[in-house]
């Protein structure tokens, strides 16, 4: 696409986003890295306010006041700005007063460098090391308490055996339910760690079709599911058992969330030239479940895929957990983002083994 203003064409070679703005900060001038981080045509660009492109924090307006008034320079870090789908962006900042003789209405140049991928991986690994140090801490805790829950077990079968009187029976009952049910607890909580993968290609869809089947067994009336497939997606290397435990532990948190009134919507998508986890991969699978329910709460975002913290009282806080760590056998990544009406969990799995 032909610029407005050719001095700047060489602009255009360059992987950063560059706009050139008069004193009154409308756009002279933008790059194509900056067409592309603003998702607009450069012919819609010029000529338009910054302020209607994109929205930005009174820090930066006072940077572009500064630039135009006392001609000073200013570098902002994890700058955050939204573009006109409302979608937020981090980015590292620069704005220069320029005076161009050929061109002398610009005023100032903005330079902009997205940090999402920087701040995306910081986010993965420090997710990681928390989990793992999490999942340490549970696995010797669970240790330390199946122990001692046989012998309380095995103490109640002996008492049971040696009352007389049958109706106190009901008690020793209760402690060798609950007994088994904490025992169980205690398995689940170490079967992460003990599962091995059995892995062997195996088809996303046949998986999300059988947990489809699943929820609604579970939920027969008023839940919909809609599926939104990408159909050309070839079959990725996994273990089948893992991945349906992953997408219906996710989906089964949205159908509960809507008390089983809602839609949910499975939707496949491929996605190329990926960084999973500090590995390139040349292909993967991007998996979105996504539901019109009542969103997540801000506070518990941080904490949804701890160990033992759920957001229902009856739950058991060991969902998210298992998914997410069977995601990350998978060598891939599990991200969510929730706001009244719509929560998306979106699962990226390589399509081979690195």
């Amino acid at each position: 696409m032909t610029k407005t203003y050719t001095p700047f064409s060489g602009l255009d070679h360059l992987a950063s986003a560059v706009v050139l703005m008069d004193a009154e900060r409308q756009v002279r001038y933008a790059n194509s890295a900056a067409e592309n981080l603003l998702a607009v045509t450069g012919r819609s660009l010029i000529g338009r306010a910054l302020d209607q492109v994109m929205r930005y924090s009174a820090t930066l307006q006072s940077a572009l006041d500064n630039a135009i008034a006392n001609n000073w320079s200013y570098t902002g870090q994890n700058v955050e700005i939204r573009r006109g789908n409302d979608e937020v962006l981090h980015l590292n900042c620069t704005v220069t007063p320029v005076h161009c003789e050929d061109a002398p209405e610009i005023r100032m140049l903005m330079e902009l460098q997205p940090i999402d991928q920087q701040l995306k991986a910081s986010r993965e690994e420090r997710l990681i090391e928390q989990q793992q140090a999490s999942r340490e801490l549970i696995r010797n805790l669970a240790h330390e308490i199946k122990n001692p829950l046989g012998g309380i077990r095995g103490a109640a079968q002996l008492l049971e055996h040696e009352l007389n009187n049958p109706s106190l029976q009901e008690y020793t009952q209760v402690i060798i339910k609950e007994a088994d049910r904490l025992q169980d607890l205690m398995q689940r909580l170490l079967s992460p760690h003990r599962a091995s993968m059995q892995p062997y290609p195996v088809s996303i869809h046949e998986v999300l079709e059988r947990v489809r089947s699943l929820l609604l067994l579970e939920y027969p009336d008023g839940l919909s599911i809609r599926r939104d497939y990408d159909t050309s997606l070839p079959d990725l290397v996994g273990d089948r058992e893992q991945l349906i435990q992953v997408f219906l532990n996710i989906a089964r948190n949205a159908a509960q969330a809507m008390e089983g009134k809602g839609e949910i919507i499975f939707q496949t998508r491929s996605a190329r030239q990926v960084t999973l986890v500090k590995r390139r991969f040349r292909l993967a699978i991007d998996i979105a479940i996504i539901d019109n329910g009542p969103g997540i709460p801000d506070d518990f975002k941080e904490r949804m895929f701890y160990p033992l913290v759920s957001g229902r009282p009856e739950g058991t806080g060991l969902g998210l957990t298992l998914a997410q760590s069977f995601v990350q056998q998978h060598q891939g990544t599990i991200e969510c983002d929730s706001r009244p009406g719509r929560t998306c969990f979106l699962i990226r799995l390589p399509m081979e083994r690195a």
